[in-house]
């Protein structure tokens, strides 16, 4: 079992915490945006992490709110969507990924959920040397906005096929995104992805997206 260390990510004025786990002769890192009244330790992101680093990737789980502003999220419900602090933050932690002597030449995905999808995006726009992939689960890509134009990575959209209204937006932004994004449909699930199979098929469609697209140096020619 690869072993996680906990990590701490200066950003804005705040430090946020991370658990980062890199196998020996990983093939890149995937970063985890969580989604709406959510953290680090989500269950479902922990166990599509988990499948990821048996597959050869390194991990970070991270939080993009402090134990303060989670307790007023909690309450309001105000910051999980407001998705120009959430890419910020995720976009520091890129750059701070590209420091770290253990993650500096792999290639770097990042994996979003909900809400945090849509801050994925908006950091892979923002930093299109360094974000080589992007898979959303569940997902609100058209929280972007106009930052889906800009995305340079490949995009996988994982939808599940009983959540119909995010189903319909995942399938409206994909017409924004340049090249040609994926929409993977899993049959019969729901937002959470809570039936049998349903968070292996997310987890093996993410592999397979980054094993596709993670490849050569983390850090750009030239």
């Amino acid at each position: 079992m690869v072993s996680e260390e906990a990590v701490e990510i200066p950003s804005q004025g705040v430090a946020l915490h991370g658990d980062l786990a890199v196998p020996p002769g990983a093939r890149g890192v995937v970063l985890f945006a969580h989604g709406s009244g959510s953290s680090r330790h989500s269950p479902r992101n922990r166990a599509v992490a988990a499948g990821l680093r048996d597959a050869g990737f390194g991990t970070l789980l991270m939080d993009l709110l402090t134990p303060v502003e989670e307790r007023e999220d909690d309450a309001t419900a105000r910051l999980r969507f407001d998705v120009g602090l959430l890419a910020g933050r995720l976009a520091d932690a890129v750059d701070r990924l590209a420091d770290r002597p253990d993650t500096a030449d792999l290639p770097l995905g990042l994996f979003g959920a909900s809400t945090g999808a849509a801050a994925a995006l908006v950091a892979a726009a923002g930093r299109p040397a360094r974000v080589a992939a992007v898979v959303s689960r569940g997902g609100r890509p058209d929280l972007a906005g106009d930052a889906l134009p800009r995305v340079a990575a490949p995009v996988l959209l994982i939808v599940g096929g009983a959540d119909e209204l995010v189903l319909g937006l995942n399938q409206e932004a994909a017409r924004l995104l340049p090249g040609v994004p994926s929409v993977h449909v899993v049959p019969g699930a729901t937002h959470l992805f809570p039936e049998p199979g349903a968070l292996e098929e997310v987890t093996a469609a993410a592999g397979d997206w980054f094993r596709q697209h993670l490849t050569g140096g983390g850090r750009p020619a030239g």
